[in-house]
């Protein structure tokens, strides 16, 4: 198996260090819902998961919540409840989100508020060795003492300074200074330190979190490409400079990002493009959106369009017949599936081409409803993919309500085509109103009708 690496820029052969693949992914920042944008990453991570383990790895999976930092310290203070209640909130609805989308858990959801005290002692170590300096109870890294800072985003510290957004604090010795710990202001939640009051800064959490649960050297660390600097950046240099230069990560692994159009930023809660999980999830049910993103190679951008989630939503409809129609009790040779299982693990142990694997899915699909058009039987070929599928997290089970209701909907969408071209408008528009009554909106598109449920 092999996976792009973001430190060396290619493709790695990948093998654990020992027995078990250690991978820590950064979770969510709890002052908000989650919205697609993760659900890419999470799905991503989720499917490496799940092939790794159907390759016969075991994994430790670890993945933190940001309970404390400074948009849930305001988010909090703006609905009149404590960060913790806030943090209650939103990771109830984490995991609603996650097993909504066929998401495993992970084996440890460390929370920063509950690991301060590991962040105050590599803090200490980091000033013991020189690698960090308080000031007025604050404390910030010292860039300048890491030579290999700036080797995961592989820029200069130079090229990263005239690229960043950093405050000016005339205090700090180098721009680029980050900080480790923040000195308490009125009004915010504030733990003792050797410092005085404060909190801890966003970065030195997961250093904390992953070195405690699973050790110097992770097998894997992923997240999405905007984490890559600085939080990653800090987080490898802070990491190494605490562990006497000990490698801290072995494969750093990067989602792409999702857009509501080609024209648009990323999709963030901050830029409030975004489309909440569980709204995307009723809309779209979990199958077609699991889909939606591995249609496209993990590295690659996300473009969260209508066109593309009923193209999605097809093929998962494909998938669904294929596998959960009766094998017929004809006579002659089940299906050799063992061609089809290859071609997918060669797709995947190619840096998780899911793109691939699921045109092996389809291939073996397509041989499955010919076969059975012919009374063959099915049945093995049909565990086959039940099987690959699952390795994609894909449940390919009736959902409920619209998401029930495609096929119908698609029908309805050709009739209504034939009518356009017949040049029967007032049936036409008749399905398009009696749709639109019922809660499905139609669009003429350059690619053809595609439809979605009204808000």
């Amino acid at each position: 198996m092999r996976l792009y690496n973001t430190l060396t820029r290619k493709q790695n052969d990948f093998q654990p260090a020992d027995d078990t693949v250690k991978m820590y992914v950064c979770g969510p920042n709890l002052y908000a819902p989650c919205h697609v944008g993760h659900a890419m990453s999470y799905v991503i991570f989720d499917v490496l998961r799940r092939y790794l383990e159907y390759r016969g790895y075991k994994v430790r999976h670890v993945q933190n919540f940001t309970d404390i930092e400074d948009k849930i310290i305001a988010r909090a203070e703006s609905l009149g409840v404590t960060i913790d209640q806030l943090a209650e909130r939103y990771t109830e609805q984490f995991f609603d989100d996650m097993d909504a989308l066929n998401v495993q858990r992970a084996h440890v959801y460390p929370r920063a508020t509950e690991e301060i005290p590991g962040m105050i002692e590599m803090i200490q170590g980091l000033i013991a060795r020189g690698y960090a300096y308080e000031i007025d109870g604050d404390v910030y890294f010292r860039v300048t003492r890491d030579e290999d800072y700036g080797e995961l985003s592989g820029r200069s510290l130079e090229d990263l300074q005239a690229g960043a957004r950093i405050e000016v604090d005339e205090r700090k010795e180098h721009p680029m200074d980050f900080a480790l710990w923040k000195a308490s202001k009125a009004g915010e939640p504030a733990w003792d330190s050797p410092w005085g009051p404060g909190r801890p800064g966003w970065h030195i959490e997961c250093s904390v979190m992953s070195r405690k649960y699973l050790g110097e050297t992770l097998d894997i660390h992923g997240g999405g490409q905007d984490l890559i600097f600085p939080h990653h950046e800090n987080e490898k240099a802070q990491s190494e400079s605490y562990a006497g230069k000990k490698p801290f990560v072995r494969f750093w692994v990067h989602n792409g990002l999702v857009r509501l159009s080609e024209s648009e930023e990323k999709m963030t809660r901050s830029l409030g493009n975004l489309v909440p999980i569980a709204d995307a999830v009723a809309e779209h049910g979990s199958d077609t959106l699991r889909l939606f993103i591995l249609t496209s190679h993990y590295r690659n951008p996300l473009t969260y369009a209508d066109e593309a989630l009923n193209a999605a939503r097809k093929g998962v409809e494909r998938l669904r017949i294929a596998a959960r129609t009766p094998s017929p009790d004809g006579a002659g040779d089940d299906i050799d599936a063992a061609p089809y299982r290859q071609r997918f693990i060669e797709a995947m142990d190619d840096d998780l081409n899911t793109a691939q694997a699921l045109a092996a899915l389809f291939a073996l699909a397509r041989e499955i409803n010919r076969a059975r058009d012919e009374g063959r039987p099915v049945a093995q070929a049909q565990a086959t993919l039940l099987e690959l599928a699952g390795v994609l997290g894909l449940r390919l089970e009736e959902e409920e309500g619209a998401i029930a209701a495609a096929p119908f909907i698609e029908l309805l969408i050709e009739v209504r085509n034939d009518l356009r071209e017949a040049q029967q408008w007032a049936l036409a528009d008749k399905i398009r109103s009696r749709l639109s009554d019922l809660g499905i909106a139609l669009e003429d598109t350059r690619e053809g009708t595609v439809w979605r449920r009204k808000k």
